[in-house]
């Protein structure tokens, strides 16, 4: 009978806000981890993206816009109301950026193609969103819908942080290949972009 084998524990040293941290982890169990929370955020992205394409074309006074949201649902309390008016003028341009933005993203999360660039534009989507939900300014303390500060958007933006720091396009992704590649070895800065 074969030996299972157990998994791996490590000891992650570093140091945070100044401090020494260490702890052990089981690298398998990250590993699954990662992999789960990459393609949860992918069917985000890649859900939303398709939900909005399907509600039809641009230009269609039934379709989906950002323009309703953007001139109706940001509250003027929000400090940047203004901001959120500015962009409801350029629909045009804002609509096609958000829907296949977002496909692009879920699909790029899904693959793990160009992770880090992938999720760093939808941390800055999750951050437009989140901070237009804000129903009030620093003196109010930054409520949302559902309690203060902290809303789905500020979650998944710091999820995507979290994957690409741990460079999640590499596990079961096209990232871990094109690593590989002499282009990227000899372009370093691409690691950027990969991971």
């Amino acid at each position: 009978m074969a030996a299972q084998r157990q998994p791996s524990e490590r000891t992650l040293e570093s140091s945070f806000a100044g401090r020494s941290v260490s702890f052990n982890y089981s690298d398998t169990w990250v590993a699954y981890s990662i992999v789960g929370l990459r393609l949860v955020m992918a069917w985000v992205f890649l859900q939303a993206g398709i939900e909005k394409l399907a509600e039809g074309g641009f230009g269609d006074p039934v379709a989906w816009s950002s323009a309703g949201y953007l001139n109706n649902a940001v509250p003027e309390a929000n400090p940047l109301s203004g901001l959120f008016l500015w962009f409801s003028e350029f629909a045009a341009v804002v609509d096609p950026l958000v829907v296949f933005g977002q496909i692009l993203i879920g699909l790029a999360l899904l693959a793990g193609i160009f992770f880090r660039f992938a999720a760093l534009m939808g941390s800055v989507q999750m951050l437009f969103f989140w901070t237009a939900a804000w129903q009030g300014g620093l003196a109010a303390g930054f409520p949302v819908d559902n309690g203060y500060f902290i809303d789905s958007s500020f979650v998944y933006m710091l999820l995507l942080f979290g994957l690409a720091a741990w460079g999640a396009g590499r596990i079961f992704g096209i990232d871990g290949i094109l690593e590989q590649t002499d282009i990227v070895r000899s372009n370093p800065w691409l690691r950027y972009l990969l991971g």
